[in-house]
């Protein structure tokens, strides 16, 4: 058996051997060959695009290259939910973005959410077709707006999704749903919720089995342009000590909150969500995704857990950060919300805690664009990646050449 000492030597010698390792001929002509595209981030967007580009043009050679062991933003830290907007929400979306861009913005999710569907089966994805709702207390501003508004969005809505009436009121369902301190709710019978890991590996199988390239634990340092094409510095924990570099004639930014990184100029904001989900609960007795204060909190089962996001209206200035570590103010927000509204006079445990970062702006719309000869970046997407990525990467595939 080793003892510390003989750990430590046997660790350090190994990884200076390991940090000693040149590539070979056979990497530097396959995994590290010129790539015709690469794109940095293998989030929904950078899959969505990566798989989009692939049916553009097969024959694309195209890398994928991803900092973490597996995406690290919100991909897969998210609530899970398959949503296009709640009437307080989309109400809130006229006044600070105008009417014609917030119903740009919700075609954009319910198209996103149906190329979902197009491209995977609900048992790959746990796709659950279980209704969603807004809950509203007497007090909250956003009733009354979101009541008298009610046919005014039906309207808007029918002619994006072909539903007559898609939000209805169902205050009947609160005592069903064992809630307390909610006196309205409005449901909406086309969202749902699903597995966003599994999304991701679904998504990811099928860009591989494409022919796309993924490299993880590669971090993407700079670029730079000249006459042979983009070059990219990065850095590689495995590959520390080597000049690791890659040459591509397309890169395509998908790296969200984080792009601020490689595009100091861009309009982006980050913003922590964090979220909770509790042990099993016996009969819990709601089913469906649900929203609260404009979107600001965000619950729902996953089975009979109680998965709860959001309340970062509680401290806007600490969330625009990327630091992936909870905040206590936060949490405890969290907590409360659980006694006071969802699980009043229940014993709960909470078996897990994380936070996932989202990008932000001066409005929502997402950012697609050229940001210089042969580079482009697809990024903001205000926390709707899920329903907005599927979208925003045909129309980045569209832009390039």
């Amino acid at each position: 058996m080793f003892n510390m000492a003989q750990l430590v030597f046997t660790f350090t010698v190994f990884n200076k051997f390991y940090c000693m390792i040149q590539l070979s001929f056979w990497e530097k002509e396959s995994f590290f060959a010129p790539q015709d595209i690469i794109i940095v981030g293998s989030g929904f967007v950078g899959l969505w695009s990566a798989l989009q580009l692939k049916l553009k043009n097969p024959a694309y050679k195209i890398t994928i290259l991803e900092r973490g062991i597996i995406p690290t933003g919100a991909s897969t830290r998210n609530a899970g939910f398959s949503c296009f907007g709640s009437p307080s929400e989309l109400l809130a979306d006229v006044v600070s973005m105008g009417e014609d861009k917030m119903w740009q913005l919700v075609e954009m999710r319910y198209k996103g959410l149906m190329e979902i569907r197009k491209h995977f089966t609900e048992a790959s994805i746990e796709y659950d077709g279980c209704g969603g709702y807004e809950c509203f207390t007497s007090e909250s501003d956003d009733w009354n707006d979101s009541f008298k508004k009610l046919d005014w969005l039906n309207k808007g809505l029918q002619n994006i999704t072909g539903h007559k009436n898609l939000f209805t009121i169902t205050d009947e369902k609160i005592s069903q749903f064992g809630f307390r301190g909610f006196d309205h709710l409005i449901e909406n019978r086309l969202e749902a919720g699903l597995h966003s890991g599994k999304l991701v590996q679904v998504l990811l199988q099928k860009v591989q089995g494409l022919g796309v390239q993924v490299l993880t634990g590669i971090e993407v340092k700079s670029y730079q342009s000249h006459h042979h094409g983009i070059e990219l510095e990065t850095a590689s924990i495995a590959y520390e000590g080597n000049n690791l570099s890659f040459t591509t004639g397309q890169l395509l930014l998908c790296t969200n909150a984080f792009t601020r990184q490689l595009f100091p100029t861009i309009d982006i904001i980050p913003n922590r969500g964090q979220v909770l989900i509790t042990a099993p609960i016996d009969n819990l007795s709601f089913k469906g995704t649900f929203h609260f204060d404009k979107g600001y909190y965000y619950f729902r089962n996953v089975g009979n857990r109680l998965l709860l996001g959001g309340a970062r209206n509680k401290a806007f200035e600490l969330e625009n950060t990327t630091d992936m570590q909870t905040n206590e103010i936060i949490q405890t927000a969290l907590e409360e919300f659980i006694q006071q509204h969802l699980l009043p006079g229940i014993t709960y445990t909470i078996t897990d805690k994380w936070s996932g970062i989202m990008a932000m702006g001066s409005e929502k719309s997402p950012i697609i664009q050229s940001i210089s000869s042969n580079v482009y970046c697809c990024v903001r997407m205000s926390g709707m990646g899920v329903a907005l990525a599927p979208f925003v990467a045909k129309e980045i595939a569209t832009l390039m050449n």
